[in-house]
């Protein structure tokens, strides 16, 4: 039998007013998101992909329960999430957790990596306060820092250690779905390699299902098991990672796979030659 998609998105739409006339008449309406609709079963990733400005990071945010949708649906594990208020509402900000491509601007520069780790235990009254200290170090081991690193602040940290106490931070309070906002689009080569292992690896220890948010094929590849292509605020194409990049079938998603860099062996063989 199928697996029920713990999250199932349908016809959702997201429209901004850009300006107002100066007497006071509605201006243009930028239809953001354009009817989106996508579902991604329990323990998978779904590589959202899309150029900036193609809707995907206010589709994001308005599955987090972060924006507000002009109309469709959201239901997360069965539940309409638009419909939710109160205690059900914690309920589901504590089961779905953002880390966003910026992690020094989501991070408070005046609070210590501790404490910011630590604000999802006590918003969710989670733990007692003498075991959160324990519960935020055991988080910094698991994403490769130092227990000690919990008294720095974060402008003490290199981009790749920032979007590590970020990673920390979403999964303290134990989250089954992550939304990662081009979690390693502002990190060196190398970086991004460690980061999207780190995420790999919790994925299989937790079971957590991922959207993966993301302007680069190239990153995606070896990562998503669907990949879901749109523009301008629409979904073009969807389908599983190997066959979009074996057969893509939309000339956006094609233009995209051209762009990806490819490696010239003859080309490295003369710049080692010198």
């Amino acid at each position: 039998m199928p697996t029920e998609p713990i999250l199932a998105v349908r016809d959702l739409r997201r429209e901004f007013v850009v300006r107002r006339s100066w007497l006071g008449r509605p201006g243009a309406v930028v239809r953001a998101v354009d009817g989106v609709s996508l579902s991604i079963a329990a323990g998978q990733t779904l590589a959202l992909v899309g150029e900036s400005g193609s809707g995907k990071s206010t589709l994001g945010r308005c599955i987090a329960r972060l924006d507000v949708p002009t109309a469709g649906s959201v239901r997360f594990d069965g539940q309409d999430v638009l419909g939710l208020g109160g205690t059900e509402l914690m309920r589901f900000r504590r089961s779905v957790q953002i880390v966003f491509q910026d992690p020094y601007a989501s991070l408070n520069p005046r609070r210590r990596v501790g404490q910011a780790i630590a604000d999802g235990l006590v918003i969710h009254r989670l733990l007692a306060a003498r075991d959160r200290r324990e519960r935020v170090l055991e988080l910094l081991r698991r994403v490769g820092l130092r227990p000690d690193h919990a008294e720095r602040y974060p402008h003490q940290f290199s981009g790749g250690q920032r979007q590590r106490i970020a990673i920390a931070r979403a999964l303290a309070v134990s989250p089954r779905f992550i939304i990662a906002d081009e979690p390693v689009s502002s990190l060196d080569v190398s970086i991004r390699a460690q980061i999207l292992n780190l995420l790999a690896e919790l994925q299989a220890e937790r079971s957590l299902t991922y959207l993966f948010i993301s302007h680069d094929l190239g990153v995606v590849r070896h990562f998503a098991d669907r990949v879901a292509i749109m523009q301008s605020g629409r979904l073009v194409e969807e389908g599983p990672c190997d066959q979009i990049f074996a057969d893509p079938r939309h000339p956006y998603t094609q233009a995209l796979l051209r762009a990806v860099p490819r490696p010239d062996p003859a080309r490295r063989r003369r710049w080692q030659g010198g």
